[in-house]
């Protein structure tokens, strides 16, 4: 068994999540696909509570949930921090992890996914509202972490990579070069980084697989 373990999906940005940081690290580790439709035992095993990937094992101790993995390996494997080490700057980074995942995320998937126009306009204002927000953070840096990926980056592979896929796979444009010309301008860094690179799905195999979730033909 390889001390390192990692329980994810193809197709999961949050599991794409783990990988950019394990690489980013330079440490070496199993990648375990997981079938969500038939899950195996080992992953009911290692995370019982929700059930879901992605899971890092190391040393046969498992940890769940994208953020507290991040910051685990982190904490364990020196190089290339994933956090700064300022108590204020890692709170501050922290803060905006958690404003991607529980604000830009959610308004996102609600945009994308309302049947109802009225909402489907309250939804899509919603998102780029917060979007903006997010590029008024990130100001002029390369990357959120300033000149090197950090946790902000990571956290936002989502809107790096996978909501160009979403919008392909949807036909409609509301994350655009001409709205948020600074978040574009770093999603197209992130990208072109040679580990993210290396790592990303295939984005034909996504874009299928985001229209067939959708319940449109591939």
């Amino acid at each position: 068994m390889a001390e390192v373990q990692l329980f994810g999906l193809w197709g999961s940005f949050f599991s794409h999540r783990i990988e950019i940081a394990l690489k980013l690290k330079g440490v070496e580790y199993e990648f375990i696909e997981e079938d969500l439709s038939n899950k195996s035992p080992l992953l009911l095993q290692y995370n019982s509570i929700h059930k879901k990937v992605p899971v890092l094992v190391h040393k046969g101790n498992p940890i769940a949930e994208s953020r507290v993995i991040l910051e685990y390996i982190d904490d364990t494997w020196k190089g290339h921090p994933i956090l700064p080490e300022n108590p204020h700057e890692r709170a501050n980074a922290r803060f905006w992890a958690q404003f991607i995942d529980e604000k830009c995320r959610v308004a996102l998937r609600n945009a994308y996914g309302c049947q109802e126009k009225e909402r489907e306009e309250e939804a899509t204002r919603e998102a780029c509202e917060l979007l903006k927000t997010l590029e008024n953070e990130l100001k002029d840096r390369r990357f959120f972490g300033g000149d090197r990926i950090g946790l902000v980056d990571i956290v936002a592979n989502f809107i790096g990579f996978w909501l160009g896929a979403i919008q392909e796979a949807l036909e409609v444009k509301l994350f655009t070069e001409e709205r948020f010309p600074k978040l574009y301008r770093w999603s197209e860094e992130f990208v072109n980084c040679s580990i993210i690179r290396e790592s990303l799905p295939p984005r034909d195999k996504l874009i299928s697989f985001m229209r067939r979730r959708y319940g449109l033909s591939s």
